[in-house]
């Protein structure tokens, strides 16, 4: 399942990506992949893999339910809880859904993550609603809840002013969180 921006290259909400970011949620898998892709060369390199023909990209992978230091809340797996992108006889690809992609990427909250969100809400419509549920949630399983909440006002802020969302919207955020 892609997760980061490789989600969103996916998707075709962002033109490209310079790490690939893939969760695979089954432990088995996950293990079979990571020797898999040893044996046809890839190397360890800065907490991904890089393959020689290809020094630019780094290419992350996430066993179970977590993105970078995220724990998912529900199983990646379950119905609306990832978006196909396509399947084959033996690879099945999804991606997060946007919910969960903004969450991940706000919990991090680097300026690039911070335009990427915004550049989710201008294409993709999201209910805010299940947003702030989930943000909240998800916040309180995170090993710095202060951080992840001041991350995601700042971002509803930024949002406020490019009228993405309502003041009313951005008061309840504040007075929630």
């Amino acid at each position: 399942i892609a997760c980061g921006g490789t989600a969103m290259t996916l998707l075709n909400i962002k033109e490209s990506t310079k790490d690939i970011d893939f969760i695979v949620p089954v432990e088995t898998e996950y293990k079979r992949l990571m020797k898999f892709l040893k044996a046809i060369g890839y190397q360890d390199a800065g907490g991904g893999l890089r393959y020689s023909d290809d020094p630019n990209f780094i290419y992350q992978f996430w066993s179970g339910n977590q993105v970078f230091t995220t724990q998912l809340l529900d199983p990646i797996l379950d119905e609306g809880k990832h978006i196909v992108v396509k399947e084959w006889r033996h690879i099945y690809l999804g991606a997060l859904n946007m919910t969960d992609l903004v969450i991940t990427k706000m919990f991090r909250g680097t300026s690039v993550d911070i335009a990427d969100c915004i550049t989710i809400f201008i294409t993709v419509e999201i209910d805010t609603e299940q947003l702030l549920t989930r943000y909240r949630e998800a916040a309180r399983y995170d090993l710095n809840p202060d951080k992840v909440i001041k991350n995601f006002i700042y971002f509803i802020e930024k949002l406020f002013k490019k009228q993405l969302v309502t003041i009313e919207f951005l008061k309840k955020v504040k007075s929630c969180l």
